[in-house]
Protein backbone atom coordinates (compact mmCIF):
# COMPACT_ATOMS: atom_id res chain seq x y z
CA UNK A 1 0.00 0.00 0.00
CA UNK A 2 1.34 3.41 -0.93
CA UNK A 3 2.13 5.80 1.93
CA UNK A 4 0.08 9.00 1.93
CA UNK A 5 2.69 10.76 4.08
CA UNK A 6 6.34 10.03 4.79
CA UNK A 7 8.36 11.32 7.69
CA UNK A 8 9.51 10.15 11.09
CA UNK A 9 8.46 9.61 14.70
CA UNK A 10 10.53 11.56 17.16
CA UNK A 11 10.77 11.18 20.94
CA UNK A 12 13.77 12.34 22.91
CA UNK A 13 16.72 11.84 20.58
CA UNK A 14 15.14 8.81 18.90
CA UNK A 15 14.00 9.20 15.29
CA UNK A 16 12.10 6.46 13.45
CA UNK A 17 11.46 6.79 9.69
CA UNK A 18 7.84 5.83 8.95
CA UNK A 19 5.17 6.02 6.28
CA UNK A 20 1.53 6.80 7.00
CA UNK A 21 -1.02 4.42 5.46
CA UNK A 22 -4.80 4.46 5.56
CA UNK A 23 -6.26 2.15 8.23
CA UNK A 24 -9.97 2.69 7.58
CA UNK A 25 -12.29 3.03 4.62
CA UNK A 26 -15.83 4.19 4.10
CA UNK A 27 -17.95 2.15 1.72
CA UNK A 28 -21.14 4.07 1.12
CA UNK A 29 -23.63 3.61 -1.67
CA UNK A 30 -23.34 6.58 -3.99
CA UNK A 31 -26.43 8.13 -5.53
CA UNK A 32 -26.73 10.65 -8.36
CA UNK A 33 -29.26 13.44 -8.40
CA UNK A 34 -31.56 13.09 -11.42
CA UNK A 35 -34.27 15.13 -13.10
CA UNK A 36 -37.47 13.18 -12.43
CA UNK A 37 -39.07 13.50 -15.86
CA UNK A 38 -36.20 11.96 -17.89
CA UNK A 39 -33.66 10.77 -15.27
CA UNK A 40 -31.03 13.13 -16.64
CA UNK A 41 -28.13 13.48 -14.15
CA UNK A 42 -27.97 16.85 -12.38
CA UNK A 43 -24.48 18.31 -12.02
CA UNK A 44 -23.17 20.90 -9.61
CA UNK A 45 -21.57 24.05 -10.99
CA UNK A 46 -19.10 26.45 -9.39
CA UNK A 47 -20.90 29.75 -9.79
CA UNK A 48 -19.65 33.20 -8.80
CA UNK A 49 -22.04 35.07 -6.49
CA UNK A 50 -21.50 38.45 -8.13
CA UNK A 51 -22.68 37.57 -11.65
CA UNK A 52 -23.92 33.95 -11.53
CA UNK A 53 -21.32 32.82 -14.10
CA UNK A 54 -19.65 29.40 -13.90
CA UNK A 55 -16.00 29.51 -12.77
CA UNK A 56 -13.44 27.00 -14.15
CA UNK A 57 -11.06 25.31 -11.68
CA UNK A 58 -8.09 27.19 -13.16
CA UNK A 59 -9.55 30.49 -11.95
CA UNK A 60 -10.36 29.37 -8.39
CA UNK A 61 -8.13 30.39 -5.47
CA UNK A 62 -8.37 29.93 -1.70
CA UNK A 63 -9.36 32.96 0.34
CA UNK A 64 -9.86 33.76 4.02
CA UNK A 65 -12.72 36.12 4.88
CA UNK A 66 -11.27 38.40 7.57
CA UNK A 67 -14.22 40.83 7.39
CA UNK A 68 -17.66 40.54 5.84
CA UNK A 69 -17.06 40.52 2.08
CA UNK A 70 -13.28 41.09 2.41
CA UNK A 71 -10.83 38.30 1.61
CA UNK A 72 -7.11 37.64 1.62
CA UNK A 73 -5.88 35.08 -0.94
CA UNK A 74 -3.57 32.25 0.14
CA UNK A 75 -1.55 30.34 -2.45
CA UNK A 76 0.25 27.00 -2.11
CA UNK A 77 3.54 28.70 -1.35
CA UNK A 78 1.89 30.66 1.48
CA UNK A 79 0.92 27.45 3.26
CA UNK A 80 4.54 26.26 2.95
CA UNK A 81 5.76 29.51 4.55
CA UNK A 82 3.92 28.86 7.81
CA UNK A 83 6.66 28.89 10.44
CA UNK A 84 6.16 25.53 12.11
CA UNK A 85 9.04 23.15 12.65
CA UNK A 86 8.99 19.43 11.94
CA UNK A 87 6.33 19.44 9.22
CA UNK A 88 7.47 15.91 8.34
CA UNK A 89 7.80 14.66 11.92
CA UNK A 90 5.38 13.04 14.34
CA UNK A 91 6.83 14.77 17.38
CA UNK A 92 5.90 12.93 20.60
CA UNK A 93 5.70 15.48 23.40
CA UNK A 94 4.23 13.31 26.18
CA UNK A 95 3.50 9.68 27.02
CA UNK A 96 0.06 9.22 28.59
CA UNK A 97 -1.73 6.17 29.99
CA UNK A 98 -4.45 5.14 27.52
CA UNK A 99 -7.02 4.72 30.29
CA UNK A 100 -6.75 8.44 31.04
CA UNK A 101 -7.85 9.52 27.55
CA UNK A 102 -11.56 9.94 26.93
CA UNK A 103 -12.41 7.97 23.73
CA UNK A 104 -14.33 10.97 22.32
CA UNK A 105 -10.97 12.57 21.50
CA UNK A 106 -10.07 9.85 18.95
CA UNK A 107 -11.53 9.93 15.45
CA UNK A 108 -9.34 8.54 12.65
CA UNK A 109 -6.65 5.82 12.65
CA UNK A 110 -3.67 5.37 10.32
CA UNK A 111 -1.13 2.56 10.17
CA UNK A 112 2.51 3.51 10.65
CA UNK A 113 4.85 1.37 8.55
CA UNK A 114 8.60 1.35 9.30
CA UNK A 115 10.80 2.65 6.51
CA UNK A 116 14.32 1.49 5.62
CA UNK A 117 16.60 1.47 8.64
CA UNK A 118 13.83 2.06 11.16
CA UNK A 119 12.72 -1.47 12.08
CA UNK A 120 14.72 -1.75 15.32
CA UNK A 121 13.55 1.53 16.86
CA UNK A 122 10.03 0.92 15.50
CA UNK A 123 9.77 -2.45 17.27
CA UNK A 124 11.22 -0.98 20.46
CA UNK A 125 8.64 1.82 20.62
CA UNK A 126 5.79 -0.59 19.80
CA UNK A 127 6.84 -3.02 22.54
CA UNK A 128 7.27 -0.39 25.25
CA UNK A 129 3.89 1.17 24.43
CA UNK A 130 2.23 -2.26 24.58
CA UNK A 131 3.84 -3.20 27.91
CA UNK A 132 3.09 0.14 29.58
CA UNK A 133 -0.37 0.58 27.97
CA UNK A 134 0.59 4.12 27.06
CA UNK A 135 0.26 6.33 23.99
CA UNK A 136 2.67 8.88 22.65
CA UNK A 137 0.79 12.19 22.38
CA UNK A 138 2.09 14.09 19.39
CA UNK A 139 1.44 16.79 16.84
CA UNK A 140 1.69 16.16 13.12
CA UNK A 141 1.04 18.30 10.05
CA UNK A 142 -0.79 16.45 7.27
CA UNK A 143 -1.36 18.46 4.12
CA UNK A 144 -2.26 21.95 5.39
CA UNK A 145 -3.46 21.21 8.91
CA UNK A 146 -1.85 20.38 12.22
CA UNK A 147 -3.40 17.49 14.11
CA UNK A 148 -3.20 16.27 17.66
CA UNK A 149 -2.50 12.53 17.49
CA UNK A 150 -1.69 9.48 19.57
CA UNK A 151 0.91 6.86 18.62
CA UNK A 152 -0.36 3.50 19.94
CA UNK A 153 0.68 -0.14 19.80
CA UNK A 154 -1.72 -2.36 17.87
CA UNK A 155 -0.54 -5.94 17.54
CA UNK A 156 2.63 -5.94 15.42
CA UNK A 157 2.00 -2.39 14.22
CA UNK A 158 2.17 1.14 15.46
CA UNK A 159 -0.98 3.15 14.81
CA UNK A 160 -1.30 6.90 14.59
CA UNK A 161 -4.79 7.92 15.65
CA UNK A 162 -5.78 11.51 14.95
CA UNK A 163 -7.41 13.30 17.87
CA UNK A 164 -9.56 16.34 18.42
CA UNK A 165 -8.13 19.33 20.25
CA UNK A 166 -9.99 20.17 23.46
CA UNK A 167 -11.60 23.28 21.93
CA UNK A 168 -13.08 21.15 19.12
CA UNK A 169 -15.30 19.21 21.50
CA UNK A 170 -18.64 20.47 22.78
CA UNK A 171 -18.57 20.86 26.56
CA UNK A 172 -20.49 17.98 28.20
CA UNK A 173 -22.04 20.51 30.59
CA UNK A 174 -23.95 22.03 27.66
CA UNK A 175 -26.03 18.84 27.28
CA UNK A 176 -29.15 18.99 29.42
CA UNK A 177 -30.14 15.76 31.14
CA UNK A 178 -33.05 15.07 33.51
CA UNK A 179 -32.52 15.32 37.24
CA UNK A 180 -30.78 12.22 38.57
CA UNK A 181 -32.99 9.49 39.94
CA UNK A 182 -31.32 7.07 42.32
CA UNK A 183 -31.03 3.54 40.93
CA UNK A 184 -32.55 0.87 43.14
CA UNK A 185 -30.44 -2.18 44.12
CA UNK A 186 -32.86 -4.61 42.45
CA UNK A 187 -32.79 -2.75 39.11
CA UNK A 188 -29.00 -2.51 39.25
CA UNK A 189 -28.61 -6.23 39.94
CA UNK A 190 -31.01 -7.16 37.13
CA UNK A 191 -29.24 -4.84 34.71
CA UNK A 192 -25.89 -6.47 35.57
CA UNK A 193 -27.42 -9.89 34.95
CA UNK A 194 -28.76 -8.76 31.58
CA UNK A 195 -25.33 -7.41 30.62
CA UNK A 196 -23.79 -10.77 31.60
CA UNK A 197 -26.29 -12.66 29.44
CA UNK A 198 -25.58 -10.43 26.45
CA UNK A 199 -21.79 -10.41 26.88
CA UNK A 200 -19.58 -11.95 24.17
CA UNK A 201 -15.90 -12.00 23.32
CA UNK A 202 -15.09 -9.10 21.01
CA UNK A 203 -15.15 -10.21 17.37
CA UNK A 204 -15.49 -7.40 14.79
CA UNK A 205 -16.59 -9.90 12.13
CA UNK A 206 -19.87 -10.37 14.04
CA UNK A 207 -20.99 -6.86 13.09
CA UNK A 208 -21.95 -5.90 9.55
CA UNK A 209 -23.79 -3.05 7.86
CA UNK A 210 -27.27 -4.59 7.67
CA UNK A 211 -28.83 -1.39 6.35
CA UNK A 212 -26.47 -1.30 3.37
CA UNK A 213 -27.19 -4.98 2.55
CA UNK A 214 -30.95 -4.44 2.78
CA UNK A 215 -30.69 -1.33 0.63
CA UNK A 216 -28.75 -3.24 -2.05
CA UNK A 217 -31.44 -5.95 -2.06
CA UNK A 218 -34.09 -3.28 -2.53
CA UNK A 219 -32.08 -1.76 -5.40
CA UNK A 220 -31.84 -5.18 -7.07
CA UNK A 221 -35.61 -5.61 -6.74
CA UNK A 222 -36.17 -2.18 -8.26
CA UNK A 223 -33.92 -3.09 -11.20
CA UNK A 224 -35.74 -6.39 -11.74
CA UNK A 225 -39.11 -4.61 -11.69
CA UNK A 226 -37.96 -2.08 -14.27
CA UNK A 227 -38.00 0.77 -11.75
CA UNK A 228 -41.61 0.26 -10.71
CA UNK A 229 -42.81 1.07 -7.20
CA UNK A 230 -42.48 -1.83 -4.77
CA UNK A 231 -45.16 -3.01 -2.32
CA UNK A 232 -45.18 -1.23 1.01
CA UNK A 233 -43.11 -2.92 3.71
CA UNK A 234 -44.86 -4.52 6.65
CA UNK A 235 -41.93 -3.66 8.89
CA UNK A 236 -42.86 -1.57 11.91
CA UNK A 237 -40.33 0.50 13.79
CA UNK A 238 -39.99 0.00 17.50
CA UNK A 239 -41.69 2.78 19.37
CA UNK A 240 -40.09 4.21 22.49
CA UNK A 241 -42.01 3.31 25.61
CA UNK A 242 -42.58 5.36 28.70
CA UNK A 243 -40.77 3.19 31.23
CA UNK A 244 -42.81 3.32 34.42
CA UNK A 245 -41.81 -0.01 35.96
CA UNK A 246 -38.10 -0.36 35.18
CA UNK A 247 -37.81 -3.65 37.04
CA UNK A 248 -40.60 -5.20 34.94
CA UNK A 249 -38.93 -4.08 31.71
CA UNK A 250 -35.60 -5.53 32.84
CA UNK A 251 -37.29 -8.80 33.79
CA UNK A 252 -38.83 -9.13 30.30
CA UNK A 253 -35.44 -8.31 28.78
CA UNK A 254 -33.84 -11.09 30.80
CA UNK A 255 -36.47 -13.55 29.60
CA UNK A 256 -35.95 -12.56 25.96
CA UNK A 257 -32.17 -12.67 26.22
CA UNK A 258 -32.34 -16.47 26.50
CA UNK A 259 -30.19 -18.72 28.61
CA UNK A 260 -28.60 -17.37 31.78
CA UNK A 261 -24.87 -17.94 31.96
CA UNK A 262 -23.30 -19.68 34.97
CA UNK A 263 -22.70 -17.08 37.63
CA UNK A 264 -25.38 -14.80 36.26
CA UNK A 265 -28.04 -17.29 37.46
CA UNK A 266 -26.56 -17.31 40.93
CA UNK A 267 -26.50 -13.53 41.05
CA UNK A 268 -30.10 -13.38 39.81
CA UNK A 269 -31.19 -15.42 42.85
CA UNK A 270 -29.59 -12.86 45.14
CA UNK A 271 -31.60 -9.96 43.71
CA UNK A 272 -33.25 -8.28 46.72
CA UNK A 273 -37.01 -7.84 46.87
CA UNK A 274 -38.21 -4.61 45.38
CA UNK A 275 -38.99 -1.89 47.87
CA UNK A 276 -42.52 -0.56 47.90
CA UNK A 277 -42.94 2.78 46.20
CA UNK A 278 -43.44 5.68 48.51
Amino acid sequence: MRAIWSGSISFGLVTIPVGLQTASRTEELKFRLLRSKDLSPVNYKRVAEVDGKEVPWAEIVKGYEYEKGKFVVLKDEDFKRVDLEATDTIDIVDFVHLDEINPVFFYKPYYLAPQKGGAGAYNLLRDVLAETNKAGISKVIIRTRQHLAAVKANGNLLVLELMRFADELVAPESIKIPAEKKTGPRELAMAKTLVDQMSEKWDPERYTDEYKSALMKLIDRKIESGGKALPASEHKSKRPTNVIDLAAVLQRSLQEAGKIKPGAKARAKKIPARRKAA
